[in-house]
């Protein structure tokens, strides 16, 4: 990954949905897929304060 003045950059449009909601990464701000900083992932805030269970879409794919 590229860096500008020490913070990351990258330019990917395929993966820029992964700023906001990546499931994958368990970090808050982690660096953006698109453009100069780091992004704010909501999937991983929700996780640490308990809003989302880990195993939460495992179990409503059973109950179908």
């Amino acid at each position: 990954m590229k860096s500008f003045l020490g913070m990351p950059m990258q330019w990917d449009w395929k993966n820029l949905h992964k700023d906001i909601w990546n499931p994958k990464d368990k970090r808050v701000f982690p660096p953006k897929h698109f453009g100069i900083g780091w992004g704010f992932n909501v999937h991983a805030l929700l996780s640490k304060s308990g809003v989302i269970k880990k195993n939460s879409r495992s179990k409503s794919a059973r109950s179908r």
